[in-house]
């Protein structure tokens, strides 16, 4: 699969949401629909997102088999072709297996990486140096991934400054909910994109500078959320903010620990296919299933009224 070298991951990249089928030979039931899932990832591109990212937290890689996992990345690597970047997601609990992740993505056509810190464990600011640089030594493009909620490892700007003198690190998903840190990190590692990670601070990040959004409610808004990226980077801030306001409280779930079943659902609502999540995700309680419908329903009567979804 040859395509041309990607060198910087912004624009509107969808964290891409893994849809299941009910089989009863698959782990918990539920086998992975190859078919649906490339839809939506055709889906998402000719609606004019950049691209997609398979095996991200949203993609439910830890639930996946290694057969599953790869072949969801090199599903979404089939489907877009030319026609957008695929980031894969090569998480792992140490260095050797998220390497492994990142060779096989470069083996199957992948466009750069998206890499946690170690998962499993609360490495020092070294071995956060040394866990990057086992990953770009695979030589595709990599965004680096703070998300220091779920791994307790926080890529604090000035640790980043560090990571940003490894070859191959050319962004980072910036998920610590601190819009003040897309100056301190653009100050301090000037090389590497900045990405918006959560998407209820989206607009805030980059009017502050970020060049990129690896996104989680695209899954159910795509051409809205290009739409309010464009306003947000050409500084249309007022119409940017007059589209934001009424999707924010759908975009808060994104940060929350129901993030991927709150998507999933907010993607029924509009029509597309969500279904269920393999453990240990279960299904909405009825207090948040109650929560998400009611931010869903004002985003979506919103959106209808200015003629979108």
């Amino acid at each position: 699969m040859s395509k041309e070298k990607v060198t910087g991951l912004g624009g509107v990249i969808v964290a891409t949401a893994l849809p299941y089928r009910e089989d009863a030979s698959a782990p918990a039931g539920l086998a992975v629909d190859y078919d649906r899932y490339a839809e939506h990832c055709r889906w998402l591109v000719d609606n004019g997102c950049r691209g997609v990212g398979p095996n991200g937290s949203l993609g439910e890689y830890s639930s996946l088999t290694d057969e599953e996992r790869r072949r969801v990345a090199r599903t979404a690597v089939e489907t877009v072709g030319d026609d957008g970047v695929v980031v894969v997601g090569v998480h792992g609990p140490g260095s050797h297996q998220a390497r492994h992740w990142a060779e096989v993505a470069a083996e199957d056509g992948a466009d750069g990486v998206l890499c946690l810190p170690p998962t499993m464990y609360r490495a020092s600011p070294g071995e956060v140096v040394a866990h990057f640089e086992a990953v770009a030594s695979v030589g595709l493009p990599v965004m680096v991934y703070n998300n220091p909620i779920d791994t307790k490892v926080d890529l604090t700007p000035g640790l980043l400054a560090e990571i940003a003198q490894i070859d191959n690190v050319v962004a980072v998903k910036e998920f610590s909910g601190d819009v003040r840190r897309v100056l301190e990190i653009r100050e301090k590692a000037p090389g590497v994109e900045v990405v918006a990670g959560a998407d209820d601070v989206t607009l805030e990040a980059l009017l502050m500078g970020a060049t990129g959004w690896f996104a989680g409610f695209p899954n159910v808004f795509p051409a809205e959320s290009v739409e309010l990226y464009e306003l947000a980077l050409a500084g249309r801030v007022a119409e940017a903010r007059e589209l934001y306001e009424p999707l924010v409280a759908a975009f808060r779930w994104d940060s929350r620990t129901e993030f991927v079943q709150a998507i999933k659902l907010g993607m029924e609502m509009v029509g597309r296919y969500g279904g269920p999540c393999r453990p240990p995700r279960g299904p909405l309680v009825d207090e948040h299933r109650a929560g998400v419908t009611a931010d869903m329903e004002r985003a979506i009567a919103a959106l209808r009224k200015r003629g979108g979804a």
